[in-house]
C-alpha cells in the first residue's frame, strides 16, 4: 500500500507543476484541457475502492465518526482517502487554472491560490473565490 500511496502523489505533480510554474505554456495548456489528466487517479481509486464497496457502503450511507476514524486508520482506507483528496483537489485546481486564464487574472495571485489548493484544497478554493471576486469586482459567476 505504501508504494501505491507514493505513486499517487507522483501522478499529480506534473499537472500541478504545469498549472503553477508554467500556466501560459501552450503545451501545458493543451495537456490541462484534457480530462485525461484525471484518468490515472480515478482508475487507481476505482481499482482500490470497488472491492471494498460492500463493506464501505453502510459507513458512507450513515457516517459515524467512530467508524470513519477506524476506516482511515487502516493503510488501505487512508490511501483510498488520500487518492480521493488528490483527485478532487486536482479537479478544483484545474478549474481554477482554466477560469483564471479565461478571466486573465494575475498569474502571481493564481499561483498562490493553486499552491494553497494543492496543499489544503478547500482553503485554496476559498482563496481563489476571494481573489477572483476582488479582481473581477463581482461575486457573480
Amino acid at each position: 500500500m505504501e508504494q501505491i500511496f507514493l505513486l499517487s502523489n507522483l501522478v499529480v505533480l506534473p499537472f500541478w507543476g504545469i498549472m503553477i510554474a508554467a500556466p501560459r505554456w501552450s503545451v501545458g495548456h493543451s495537456i490541462m484541457r484534457s480530462v485525461l489528466v484525471f484518468l490515472p487517479l480515478t482508475v487507481l481509486y476505482s481499482w482500490l475502492v470497488l472491492p471494498l464497496l460492500p463493506g464501505l457502503l453502510p459507513a458512507l450511507v450513515r457516517p459515524e465518526l467512530r467508524v470513519i476514524t477506524t476506516l482511515l486508520a487502516d493503510p488501505t482506507g487512508a490511501t483510498v482517502a488520500w487518492i480521493h483528496f488528490l483527485a478532487f483537489d486536482l479537479f478544483v485546481g484545474r478549474w481554477q487554472y482554466h477560469d483564471a486564464l479565461h478571466h486573465q487574472l494575475p498569474a502571481w495571485l493564481v499561483r498562490i491560490t493553486l499552491l494553497c489548493t494543492f496543499m489544503a484544497g478547500p482553503f485554496g478554493l476559498l482563496l481563489y473565490i476571494v481573489v477572483r471576486s476582488r479582481t473581477l469586482r463581482s461575486w457573480s459567476w
